[in-house]
């Protein structure tokens, strides 16, 4: 079932630990790639010096977070990672989840084919940028409606067998001073494709 608005619409900490265990799906050429999301990270607006849109930053690259919940923020690191987040929360409250990992599912054939040095398939979708390489997913999502079921979406699976969650500080974001220690960072515990295992 696909995600609504309704789910994208609260807080980013309630979001980004439900996107746990959730779908998502890249539709290329009519072949579905899925994965199931093992790990997300929260930032929380303009209170948060992790978050691009501290102080209410606003630029031509941050606009999409102060759009209603419900599409994706992209954003490129390093001249070459595309990072794929989703924006929660009323508009106006630029709010992000950044999908740090996933377990693949299905299309996998394809996904390997864009990420050949991956050793194996626990490495396929292990860290942000990776995730974006193996399912295609670039700029030109930026501002993509994440509940129009076209291209990129996320649905709620048939069934989901939960997994212990954990919290952790996030990561590479030393930067934001205090902002750096909240434990935004939420993952299945135990499970062997997140960024960094336990």
């Amino acid at each position: 079932m696909l995600l609504s608005s309704d789910f994208y619409r609260r807080d980013v900490l309630v979001v980004a630990k439900e996107l746990l265990g959730m779908h998502l799906v890249r539709i290329i050429e009519g072949r579905r790639l899925v994965c199931r999301i093992v790990e997300t990270e929260a930032y929380w607006g303009p209170e948060d010096k992790g978050c691009h849109a501290y102080n209410n930053r606003r630029t031509g690259r941050t606009e999409v977070m102060f759009r209603p919940g419900g599409c994706a923020y992209i954003y490129l690191i390093y001249g070459m990672y595309n990072m794929l987040n989703i924006v929660t929360a009323e508009a106006g409250q630029p709010q992000a989840v950044l999908i740090r990992a996933g377990e693949p599912l299905a299309g996998i054939d394809l996904m390997q084919a864009r990420r050949p040095k991956a050793a194996n398939r626990c490495q396929l979708l292990n860290g942000p940028g990776m995730l974006c390489q193996a399912l295609a997913i670039d700029m030109s999502f930026n501002g993509c409606d994440l509940t129009a079921g076209e291209e990129l979406f996320i649905e709620r699976p048939d069934s989901a067998a939960r997994e212990p969650v954990a919290a952790g500080k996030r990561i590479n974001i030393d930067y934001a001073g205090e902002w750096a220690e909240k434990p935004w960072r939420f993952y299945f515990k135990g499970n062997p494709y997140v960024s960094i295992p336990d």
